[in-house]
């Protein structure tokens, strides 16, 4: 064998050893999961959900810290700043990632200063009506509310929220023009519409109540199907195709972290969500669902939501209060 080629099989050699060698040795003190939200909300109970399991595979207690502030961006700035170790991670919703740095002045670049580790759950948004309008599928609410004078307003759960975003997609795809009324919250959101204050709205599944005691009308999800518990609605895009909105969840780390801690981290990632009853724990938040990638696919997902929500907040000029 050449020399060279000798040294080189030495290197690989090393840097496998190395490599194994990180992978064995972390974590050698409990890793923090940093959450941008209060205690109590899906996020939060999904953080509280994961952390035991990764304690138990890990060998060392994975602590959930709640980190509100700044809309979210306090824990997500702090995790990216935080060493390259992999005991600090932020498990966040992808609007802290693909949408919030559009919006806000942010002291890091989510997109370099954190690398994907995995990606957890996803979930659909439904678009909702008041049940007393004409309207009773997709197609004819879009028929009506491009003849209504004045414009039909509808809600969302805030200025820059994935609600309205996915509305203006809507609007953009459809042709229509429509009122934007944010409000602060899901629930003032719903009472605006079961008042008829507001026409229509994307919501979560909190929406199901309302939908099955029929005081408003479901007309789609926004998932990539249909879902089972409502057959008869259609996804947005069978009548849009390529017109999607699904939420997720995922594991971030700061950028730096050895290629072994990710490979160890994805690995125990993977097993947790294949665990059957940790399925059925996500079911339990309402209407999640596990999400599985390749750390590429994940890669790949996080840059392109981010260039496709960018691309909306600026083709309808969203500001932030």
């Amino acid at each position: 064998m050449k020399p060279h080629r000798i040294v080189r099989s030495a290197l690989a050699l090393s840097l496998t050893l190395i490599a194994s060698v990180a992978s064995a040795q972390y974590p050698s003190r409990p890793v923090r999961m940093f959450v941008p939200n209060p205690p109590g909300g899906a996020t939060d109970t999904l953080a509280r959900i994961v952390a035991p399991r990764l304690s138990e595979s890990l060998g060392q207690p994975v602590l959930v810290e709640n980190r509100p502030g700044s809309n979210g961006n306090l824990a997500t700035e702090t995790v990216g700043k935080a060493a390259p170790d992999g005991l600090t991670l932020l498990l966040c919703a992808d609007a802290q990632i693909v949408v919030s740095p559009h919006l806000y002045s942010m002291t890091i670049d989510p997109l370099k200063d954190l690398v994907p580790v995995s990606s957890l759950v996803n979930t659909h948004f439904m678009l909702v009506e008041n049940a007393s309008l004409p309207p009773k599928n997709l197609q004819e609410f879009i028929a009506y509310a491009r003849r209504a004078k004045p414009s039909l307003a509808y809600a969302s759960i805030g200025n820059g929220s994935q609600h309205q975003l996915a509305m203006e997609m809507l609007k953009t795809r459809a042709g229509l023009d429509m009122v934007h009324v944010p409000y602060k919250g899901g629930g003032p959101a719903m009472l605006a519409l079961l008042a008829g204050d507001v026409a229509v709205m994307f919501g979560g599944n909190s929406v199901s109540g309302q939908v099955k005691a029929g005081k408003v009308r479901a007309l789609a999800t926004s998932g990539h199907k249909r879902i089972p518990a409502y057959p008869e609605v259609p996804a947005l895009n069978e009548l849009y195709p390529g017109l999607e909105v699904t939420p997720w969840l995922g594991i971030f780390a700061p950028a730096g972290v050895p290629a072994a801690v990710l490979a160890r981290l994805r690995t125990e990632t993977g097993r947790l969500l294949a665990d059957p009853q940790m399925r059925q724990n996500f079911a339990k938040l309402g209407g999640m669902e596990p999400f599985v990638t390749t750390a590429e696919e994940f890669s790949a997902l996080v840059r392109s939501d981010y260039a496709k929500y960018g691309e909306v907040v600026k083709a309808a000029g969203i500001r932030v209060d």
